[in-house]
C-alpha cells in the first residue's frame, strides 16, 4: 500500500489508460446499438453515422456522464470488503479495466456485438471471487445479469414485432402506401419522441443531478414527443413521391417517409447510450482515483473529476471512428434485411424496452435489447428472413463474455499484486 500512494502518478497513469482502453471499446462495440440500424437501413452512410455518433455520444459521455459513480459497478460487491487492503479494489479495477477492454477489443475486430457491462461485471466477479473470496460476490446480482440474456431480447423482440406487424396493418397494405405514411407517420414520430425523451431522462439526467421521478420524466417525455412530432411534420412535407424509384421497390417512397425518423431516433438514442454507458469506462476509473487521493479510503461512492469523464468520452470517440463499422455491419445487415420502416420499428423497441427497464429496476444489456429487437423484426418476415449462422455466433459470444472477462481479470490481478506486492 505504501508503495502504491509514493507512485500516485504512475498509478493514475496506468489506470487511465487502461480507462480509455475501455472507453475504446465501448465505443467499438456499443455504438451499433445508437447506430447499427440506422446505417443497415441505409437511412445513413456509415461516415455519416459516425459523424453523428461522435458528436451526440461525446455530449452524452462529457456533459451527462456523472459527477457521482458507485465504485462498483451493477452493485455485484461490497466496497467495504476492501476496507482492510484498499490496495486491492485498485488492482482489481486496473485488471478489470484491461480485461474487458482487451475482450471488446478482440470482440470488436471480429463483429461481434457483445455488452460492454456485462464485459466488466464479468471481469470485476472474477478478480473479486478470487482475490477475496467467494462469499464477496453478490450471486444473486449476477444471476439477474445472467437472467437479463433472456428476458432483454425477447421483451424488445415482442415490441419490435408489434411495431413493424403495425406499420405493415396502418400503412404497407393500402392501395396508396406512400399518403397513408404521411399521416400515420406523424404519430410514430410522437412515439420516438416520447420513448427516446424517457431514454434520455431516466437514464442520461440522472448523472447530472437532475433526479426526476419516473412521473415527472414521462410528463416532460410528451412534451419532447409532441416536439418532435412538429419538427418531423416540417421535414415529412418536403418528401414527395417517386414513380420511377417505385417501379422497381412499391415502397420506395414510403421508406423515405420511414428515413426521417431514423435520424431522429439514431442522434437521440447515441446521447443516451453515450451518457449511460460511459461509466462502464470512467467509474472502475473514478474508483481508483478516489482510493489513491484519499490515502487508502474506500467508499461506496466515488467522485467524478472532469478528467476522468474526457478519457472516456475520448476514448469512446476513438474507438468509433476505428472499429465501429464493424459491428455495425454484423448488426445492420447480416442478421436480417433491414429498410428504415424495419431499422424504425427495431430502434424504438429497443428503446422502449430500456425505458421499461428503467422503469421498474430490471437489469438489461443494450446489446442484448437491440439484437432482440432486430430478431422480432425479421420474424415479422418468417424465419427464412434471419441468418442463423451469424445469430448463433452472436449468442456464443454472449455466453463467453462474462467468463472472459473474469478469466482474464484474475491473470491481470496477480500480475499486479506480483508487480506492486500485496
Amino acid at each position: 500500500m505504501e508503495w502504491m500512494l509514493e507512485h500516485t502518478y504512475l498509478m493514475l497513469l496506468l489506470a487511465g489508460g487502461f480507462g480509455f482502453l475501455m472507453a475504446w471499446g465501448v465505443g467499438a462495440n456499443d455504438v451499433a446499438n445508437a447506430m447499427g440500424t440506422s446505417v443497415g437501413a441505409k437511412a445513413l452512410t456509415i461516415k455519416q453515422a459516425v459523424i453523428i455518433a461522435i458528436i451526440f455520444e461525446f455530449a452524452g459521455a462529457y456533459l451527462a456522464g456523472g459527477e457521482v459513480t458507485a465504485t462498483i459497478r451493477k452493485g455485484i460487491i461490497d466496497a467495504e470488503t476492501f476496507s482492510h487492503a484498499p490496495q486491492y479494489l485498485v488492482y482489481g479495477m486496473m485488471s478489470a479495466l484491461l480485461a474487458a477492454g482487451i475482450w471488446l477489443m478482440v470482440a470488436s475486430w471480429f463483429g461481434w456485438p457483445v455488452s460492454t457491462t456485462h464485459s466488466i461485471v464479468g471481469a470485476i466477479v472474477g478478480f473479486a471471487a478470487v482475490g477475496l473470496g467467494m462469499d464477496a460476490v453478490h450471486w444473486n446480482k449476477v444471476g439477474s445479469i445472467v437472467a437479463s440474456w433472456v428476458t432483454s431480447p425477447l421483451l424488445a423482440g415482442i415490441i419490435s414485432f408489434a411495431l413493424i406487424r403495425s406499420v405493415q396493418r396502418l400503412v404497407l397494405n393500402h392501395d396508396d402506401p406512400f399518403e397513408r405514411a404521411k399521416k400515420v407517420v406523424p404519430f410514430y414520430m410522437f412515439l420516438v419522441g416520447f420513448v427516446i425523451s424517457m431514454v434520455t431522462m431516466v437514464k442520461g439526467l440522472k448523472h447530472v443531478g437532475l433526479e426526476l421521478s419516473f412521473l415527472h420524466s414521462f410528463l416532460w417525455a410528451l412534451l419532447g414527443g409532441a416536439i418532435v412530432m412538429a419538427v418531423g411534420s416540417v421535414f415529412l412535407k418536403r418528401i414527395k413521391p417517386d414513380p420511377e424509384a417505385d417501379k422497381d421497390f412499391r415502397f420506395s417512397s414510403v421508406e423515405r417517409v420511414f428515413a426521417v425518423l431514423m435520424i431522429f431516433t439514431a442522434c437521440a438514442m447515441a446521447f443516451a447510450h453515450g451518457s449511460n454507458d460511459v461509466a462502464n469506462a470512467v467509474g472502475p476509473l473514478a474508483a481508483i482515483n478516489s482510493v489513491i487521493a484519499s490515502g487508502g479510503q474506500v467508499g461506496a461512492k466515488a467522485a467524478m473529476p472532469s478528467w476522468i469523464l474526457l478519457v472516456g468520452a475520448m476514448g469512446i470517440v476513438f474507438g468509433l471512428a476505428i472499429f465501429g463499422a464493424r459491428v455495425m455491419a454484423t448488426v445492420g445487415k447480416k442478421i436480417t434485411e433491414l429498410t428504415p420502416s424495419r431499422g424504425f420499428a427495431a430502434e424504438l423497441g429497443a428503446a422502449t424496452t430500456v425505458v421499461l427497464a428503467s422503469g421498474t429496476g430490471l437489469p438489461i444489456s443494450t446489446t442484448h435489447t437491440l439484437v432482440g429487437a432486430i430478431l422480432g423484426v425479421g420474424m415479422a418476415r418468417g424465419i427464412g428472413s434471419l441468418n442463423l449462422r451469424v445469430i448463433g455466433t452472436i449468442f456464443t459470444s454472449w455466453v463467453v463474455t462474462l467468463p472472459a472477462g473474469a478469466l482474464l481479470s484474475i491473470l491481470f490481478f496477480y500480475f499486479f499484486k506480483g508487480l506492486f506486492g500485496a
